[in-house]
């Protein structure tokens, strides 16, 4: 085996993590292109809330199937190869979206788009995780959230442009489905870079394919780290070779399943999807018209760019958890004041703008970004596809329970009820992360792995001291 580069290029490492990251903007278009068309196809329709919350979460139904299936063709086949599946799948999805005849037609097309999603979302950060430095894997992994947010702003801009592209009537019959239709974009951008960027040296070490693991590795890393991480890989698959899924039920990676399910659910549960999908409808009930709450849209998604920018800035300099900590508390004290705007019936929308600037400010620099770094980086190599997927299934689940009840909540209780459950849910994330989730930065895959392992296979006094030392550092 040849080690032709001595040095390692960040700019190589740069450019296939942002090919993964590409399938964010099919998550961000589909996130945010659906909140402009539900309005018209209520009215085209004549849709009851619980059947605006099916057309909207139909896409989770979808996902859910994908994560679930995802890990155990990824290892199969490879990460690649399930990443630009998925792209064709939300390609057509969108394209019979657009010609839809029927409701029932196009929450059929939304389930085939989420099969494309689901798949995209629990490989395209394991992707990036199993080929970044260990010392910028935080920045490259929320790549994946950052053209999300890019997704979900320019979606935001095409909503409202051709939402001024003709009369009411223009967008009840034929703008949604320019909206709708215009998501085979993404999906093509993503399928097209993908043809250039490399397989996992992870996988490709898993199925015995040395030499070319050992390129990537170094091209990514230099010829002596990219040597130690080969046969740390190599070591670490070696050692789990006869391990099966099962495995994460055991004392220690039981913890790590727990943690990775329970960020899957505060990245979804803590209310930004809530006014992702819903925010025109939101406006309007504090007296915003048709035109302005598009434009508010449009200024949000460009704000919520700038702050994903931000966390990728601090994600490897402040930490994982330190970020979480302090968004969840800001994020509980923004939910309950827009709770309390609809409580006092405060009809100056100014106010609610405000608050909903903070919340998307503090989510983009902490539980957006985050919870997708870190579900890869806790998990074993021989397993971290599919762990991944597990815990994936409960983020999508919960993004079907968001999407699907939310005009439900909003209907029934009202928005102050409504936001001030969430802003609870906030608190309890604060909680949940200062108990639980442990400090990955700086931390070599392997070396998160090495703490699991040791508490799930317990070892000798010396190997348990070792264990509870750097557990103590971990967390």
């Amino acid at each position: 085996m040849s080690t032709q580069h001595t040095q390692g290029s960040r700019a190589y490492a740069v450019t296939i993590s942002l090919a993964a990251a590409m399938g964010g903007l099919l998550y961000g278009y589909d996130t945010a292109v659906i909140s402009g068309a539900i309005g018209f196809l209520k009215t085209l329709y004549h849709l009851a809330p619980f059947m605006q919350g099916l057309v909207i979460s139909s896409i989770m139904i979808g996902g859910v199937i994908g994560v679930a299936v995802s890990g155990f063709l990824s290892d199969r086949v490879g990460r690649r190869k399930v990443l630009m599946t998925a792209a064709v799948l939300f390609a057509i999805a969108a394209f019979v979206s657009a010609i839809s005849s029927d409701v029932t037609m196009l929450i059929l097309a939304r389930v085939v788009g989420g099969l494309g999603i689901g798949m995209g979302s629990a490989l395209s950060v394991t992707y990036i995780s199993e080929c970044a430095p260990t010392q910028i894997r935080g920045a490259l992994s929320s790549f994946y959230q950052l053209l999300t947010i890019i997704g979900i702003f320019l979606t935001y801009l095409t909503n409202y442009l051709i939402q001024r592209s003709g009369s009411v009537a223009w967008d009840v019959h034929t703008g949604w489905r320019w909206m709708l239709g215009l998501g085979s974009v993404p999906a093509a951008i993503f399928f097209f870079v993908l043809l250039f960027a490399p397989e996992s040296p992870r996988w490709l070490t898993k199925v015995g394919r040395i030499d070319e693991a050992q390129r990537i590795l170094v091209r990514i890393n230099g010829s002596s780290v990219g040597q130690r991480e080969l046969e740390s890989i190599r070591e670490s698959i070696a050692s789990e070779s006869a391990a099966s899924i099962r495995d994460l039920l055991k004392p220690g990676w039981r913890k790590a399943l727990g943690v990775g399910i329970l960020l899957a659910l505060f990245n979804q549960i803590i209310g930004m999807n809530a006014v992702t999908y819903y925010g025109p409808e939101i406006f309007r009930m504090v007296g915003f018209s048709l035109n302005s709450d598009f434009e508010i849209q449009a200024f949000f998604g460009a704000m919520w760019v700038v702050f994903t920018v931000v966390a990728v800035v601090l994600i490897d300099r402040v930490g994982r958890k330190p970020l979480m900590i302090v968004g969840s508390a800001l994020m509980a004290i923004f939910m309950a004041l827009m709770g309390l705007t609809f409580y006092l019936h405060v009809h100056n929308g100014f106010w609610l703008v405000l608050f909903i600037m903070g919340f998307t400010a503090a989510f983009s620099v902490s539980m957006g970004p985050i919870p997708w770094i870190m579900i890869p980086e806790i998990f074993p190599n021989h397993l971290r596809a599919r762990a991944a997927g597990v815990a994936t299934i409960f983020l999508w689940g919960a993004n079907w329970a968001i999407g699907q009840f939310t005009p439900v909540l909003l209907s029934d209780l009202g928005g102050a009820y409504t936001f001030w459950i969430f802003a609870v849910i906030n608190i309890l994330g604060v909680l949940f992360v200062t108990a639980w989730v442990p400090e990955t930065k700086n931390r070599s895959l392997e070396e998160i792995e090495s703490i699991w392992m040791a508490s799930a296979r317990g070892g000798s006094p010396a190997q348990r001291e070792a264990h509870e030392r750097a557990k103590r550092a971990l967390f």
